[in-house]
Parts: structure tokens; sequence; C-alpha cells
């Protein structure tokens, strides 16, 4: 009787942690957020499988397993399943996410545009950085700051060799680095959540208000950032927005946010915009801060960081009505510059 109950007992034990093994709900081995618009859960990792769940971007999933190139994960609501790797955001990419989501939050707004093309937002300015969510076509986004990073070498380039006991030759001469730009973002995706991050520059289009640019056309320019200053009333036309336009000449990657700065007023006579400030050789860096009022045509001051004498310096300009002149220290003013017609 008594070797009976202690078998019994073994039994007992041993059914016990085998239910705990594997039938009892395990713990998550860390937290991870769906990365993308729509999150498809699987039943299995099979070929033959269903669908059980999905989860939408920035759901919260517990990862119980990874296999591969998948993973096993809980919802909120208990159900589990699989799903791609590539679909999940670690924790520390989400709060990455996140921070980048407060800090647009507060900025002033440099530019808006549309994505062109199929575009990945990422936590940092380069290729190589964490993908945060991929951005669709025609997606509406604010931009914020402009950063350069170097891109990929292209096949083939040589590397340059640092050893010093190389010898230069013309047939290996290194390819030289290219940069490109970056923007922060805050993109206004098609299921109406905003969400933050960076972008490369070059898959975004910016939606310049008319006729600015033909005129930034005309005159060789890139336009990199616009602002409404104020308004003029038009007996003809109503109110007209008068504009501060930067931009810069040449290949992305430069030094400076932008190297130009051109003021647009309206012209009731001519019923067309004139250029009635104008600055090169600038080294400006983003952002721009705009104060208003609120009185049509009422005065506006903008301040930015400039580079182009060596040392950086904040420049102050002032617009009355359609005269623009910059706010020398002490509160001084240079004389406003000649206005032309574009």
């Amino acid at each position: 009787m008594r070797k009976l109950l202690i078998g019994f007992m073994v039994l007992l034990v041993i059914g016990t942690a085998l239910y705990f093994r594997f039938r009892a709900p395990r713990g998550p081995i860390e937290v991870a957020y769906a990365g993308n618009r729509t999150v498809a859960i699987w039943s299995t990792t099979a070929q033959v499988r269903e669908i059980v769940a999905t989860a939408s971007f920035g759901d919260r999933l517990d990862v119980l397993k990874r296999s591969q190139d998948q993973a096993r994960v809980r919802t909120a609501n208990g159900t589990v399943g699989w799903v791609d790797q590539t679909d999940l955001l670690s924790a520390d990419v989400w709060q990455r996410a996140k921070e980048l989501e407060s800090k647009t939050a507060t900025a002033p707004v440099e530019a808006r545009g549309h994505t062109h093309a199929i575009s990945n937002l990422r936590v940092e300015a380069g290729r190589d950085s964490p993908r945060i969510r991929q951005l669709a076509k025609a997606v509406a986004v604010d931009l914020f700051e402009r950063k350069v990073a170097e891109a990929p070498p292209t096949p083939g380039a040589v590397q340059k060799d640092t050893s010093s006991d190389s010898t230069p030759d013309a047939d290996t001469a290194p390819a030289p680095v290219k940069k490109e730009d970056w923007w922060l973002v805050r993109a206004h995706t098609p299921d109406q959540t905003t969400v933050s991050g960076w972008v490369l520059g070059r898959f975004i289009d910016l939606d310049v208000p008319q006729p600015l640019p033909d005129y930034a056309s005309a005159a060789g320019v890139h336009v990199v950032a616009w602002f409404e200053l104020n308004h003029i009333a038009d007996a003809n036309r109503g109110m007209r927005p008068q504009y501060l336009l930067l931009g810069n000449r040449g290949p992305e990657g430069q030094l400076c946010d932008f190297t130009i700065m051109r003021v647009f007023t309206w012209g009731g006579h001519t019923q067309r915009y004139e250029t009635a400030y104008v600055e090169s050789n600038l080294c400006g860096k983003l952002p721009v801060n705009l104060t208003q009022t609120s009185a049509p045509g009422g005065d506006a001051t903008f301040t930015f960081e400039d580079s182009s004498g060596g040392a950086a310096e904040t420049r102050t300009y002032r617009m009355h009505q359609t005269i623009v002149r910059r706010v020398r220290e002490g509160g001084a003013a240079p004389p406003k510059r000649k206005r032309s017609h574009d």
C-alpha cells in the first residue's frame, strides 16, 4: 500500500510538471510593438495556416518565442499566434519613435509635402537606422529638420586604402563619398494616425504654393522651406499672402540647410508677385523662428542661425507691409534691398 501511495505521488508530481510545462501560460521573453499599418497574426508557421488576429501599428505584443524569421506573440486580449519578425518594433525603437513624436509636436514646421514613392521612416538619418514604419505614396508630411548622411557606396567603387605603406594609384583612386539629405518629418497616414521619423529627402515632393516654384526654377533655386509672413489686401483678388522662401543650388548633401533667401510680396498694380528682398551666400540653418502680428499686412519678424562668416550668428529680419530689413544688434537696420520683378 505504501509503495502504491508513493507511486501515485510520483505520477502526480510528474503530471503537474507536464501540465505547467505545456499548458500553463508562459511569461513573455520581451515586449514588442506592431510596426506596420496592419500586422497579420497567424495560427502556425506552416504554409497552410489561417489568420487568428490582426494588430494595428503601435499595438503592444508580448513575444513568447522567436524561431528564425518568425515570432510567437500574444495580443492584449490573450490571442496567441505567429508574426513575421520584420513586422515588429523592439521596445527601444518604439520608445525612440515616441520621443521623435514628442519633438515634432512642439517644433515649428519648415515646409510641407508628400511622399512620391514608398518610403521608410527611420529612427535616425541614414539607411542603416532601424525602420519605424513604411510609408505609402502620396502620404502628407510636415518637415522639421534636415541632416546629411553618407550614402551607401556604389557597387564596384574602389575603397580607399588607409594603410601607411599603401601607394597611391590613379587606377585605384577612391570614389568620392556621396552625401544625401534626410528630413525629420511627421507623417499623416491614411489610417488617421501621425508618426514621426527620418525620411530620405529625395522621396519627398514639397507642396510649394504657386507661383513660387516657377520663380525658384527660373532662378535655378532648389526650394528648401517657405513661410507666409503676412497678408496684404488686394482690391481685385482679396487677401494675398506674402512669402519668405529659402533654398540652395547644387546637389544634395550640402553643409548648409539653405544659402539663398528671398521675400516675395504682392504687387497690386502689376497683379503679380515681386521679389522685395534677396540675399545670397548665406549658410543658414533651420529652424526659422517666425513671429507675426494678427493684423492684415502687419509686421513679421524672423530669425535663423547663419555661419557664412565662419562663426555661427543669429540673424534677425523684420517685414513691415512690403518692406524687409535686417535688424542689426542694437536695433540698427541696413537699407532695404532693391525690389525686382520675377
